[in-house]
């Protein structure tokens, strides 16, 4: 059991190009709000945002392509999630989409709100990845890293991981163990999607309002105070709005500010 507020929602499968996307799905007559969780996590590590949000919107959790439930990512296997997310939207028969996401699931959600304007009502972006494109050495070595870690998950047992994981993020709120401790039982060691865009291609070409939700540098934020200025001066349609107290799992580590902050962006669009 990851949280009691997940009894009542819906699981199911929707089908990708190659496979298909697990998702939980709370219900309701608010208007669809997707949310694309990071490398490592899965759709139920959004259990204590979701809860929050879910007396007015109908929130849709997806499992990426190598996590959680989804289709399995081998050796050799593209990963592409931005197709992934958009076709799954499209296979949900959602349309004008409330987006939100947490680190590559930020570029993510970015990339899907670049190439479909139109179907995207407003973007939030927790803590994205503004990195530069690996070149084919840099990606070989953070594959390699990347496996590394997914292997030291699977030797740990789930005590292990948990008392790993509350001595790494000593101030989350012990509800958000559960569903991490069993994401990182599930995620493929060839789950490391390919980021070939530079980041201002997305966020030029975004459309919709955007939230640009960051944490602070020195506590593990890939969003510097300069990065969310170009983003913002490069397309008028993007705001930003630091976290203090957090890092790179923002709502992790300051969950109330980061609530309040979702909230007063999608009460406006």
């Amino acid at each position: 059991m990851v949280s009691s507020g997940s009894a009542d929602w819906t699981p199911g499968e929707v089908a990708v190009s190659g496979g298909q996307l697990a998702y939980h799905r709370t219900g309701g007559d608010g208007p669809p709000l997707v949310l694309s969780h990071g490398l490592t996590d899965n759709g139920l590590c959004w259990t204590r945002l979701a809860e929050a949000l879910a007396p007015d919107f109908d929130i849709i959790m997806l499992d990426a392509r190598g996590h959680g439930a989804s289709s399995r990512v081998g050796p050799g296997d593209a990963v592409d999630p931005v197709r992934d997310l958009a076709e799954a939207v499209e296979a949900l028969g959602l349309t004008r989409v409330l987006v939100m996401g947490h680190s590559v699931g930020a570029r993510a959600s970015a990339g899907f709100a670049a190439t479909f304007p139109d179907r995207v009502r407003a973007l939030v972006l927790e803590d994205p990845p503004l990195v530069p494109p690996m070149t084919p050495e840099a990606r070989a070595r953070r594959l390699q890293t990347f496996r590394e870690q997914v292997a030291r998950f699977r030797s740990m047992t789930e005590a292990e991981l948990r008392a790993f994981g509350m001595r790494q993020s000593p101030s989350w709120d012990p509800a958000e163990f559960p569903a991490w401790v069993q994401s990182k039982r599930q995620v493929d060691a060839e789950a490391l999607p390919l980021l070939n865009s530079a980041w201002q291609e997305d966020f030029r070409c975004v459309r919709s309002p955007t939230l640009l939700i960051h944490g602070e540098s020195d506590r593990g934020s890939m969003v510097s105070p300069e990065q969310a200025r170009e983003a913002c001066e490069l397309n008028p349609v993007i705001r930003s709005v630091r976290i203090p107290g957090a890092g790179h799992n923002v709502r992790r580590e300051n969950f109330a500010d980061v609530l309040l902050a979702v909230r007063s962006f999608l009460a406006e669009v």
